[in-house]
């Protein structure tokens, strides 16, 4: 994951706060990814029901560039982002890019039905309700939390907070260009 100015700022904090070797273990953590999971892994495999009914697994989403997206109605940074997000699906999903917004356990799944239905939620809609996906997918514990992923079921980036949309858009059609 690339260190942004956040990233940087954080860890210029914690560093005060806690000397020199909190930016190790910050600069490691970004590197690693979300509890060992890492960019050029294989995605793992998961089940996702979404809100009307439908199963998708990651195995039938490959050969489609995947952004899977766990977030959470008593997020703000999320609820903000979602216009983005929408726009960002909207832009590509004709040429083979898929989202999918993993609700976490802890949202009520009556607020999440009643947000994406309010707000027309292009792509499919997950409740994890057991915490499973966000188990599979590295210990999930902070919204927003993204991974883009590849036609091939690889990571290709990881992101804790919001994207830069420009820059994730401009990676979703690099990697739509792929054959």
């Amino acid at each position: 994951m690339p260190l942004n100015r956040r990233h940087l700022a954080t860890l210029a904090v914690l560093a005060t706060l806690a000397g020199s070797g909190v930016v190790a273990a910050g600069l490691a953590w970004m590197r690693h990814g979300v509890h060992g999971l890492r960019v050029g892994q294989v995605a793992p495999e998961v089940e996702f029901v979404l809100l009307d009914g439908q199963r998708l697994n990651t195995a039938q989403l490959l050969g489609q560039v995947l952004y899977v997206h766990f977030w959470a109605t008593s997020c703000s940074v999320c609820l903000a982002e979602m216009p983005q997000l929408v726009a960002t699906f909207e832009k590509f999903r004709s040429r083979g890019f898929q989202t999918v917004a993993v609700a976490v356990s802890y949202d009520p799944p009556a607020l999440v039905s009643d947000y994406a239905m309010a707000h027309h939620l292009p792509f499919g809609v997950a409740i994890d309700n057991t915490g499973r996906i966000a188990e599979r997918f590295g210990q999930v514990t902070q919204t927003p939390t993204s991974f883009l992923i590849d036609r091939r079921g690889r990571i290709v980036q990881l992101f804790v907070g919001a994207p830069d949309f420009a820059a994730l858009r401009g990676q979703v059609e690099r990697l739509l260009a792929e054959s």
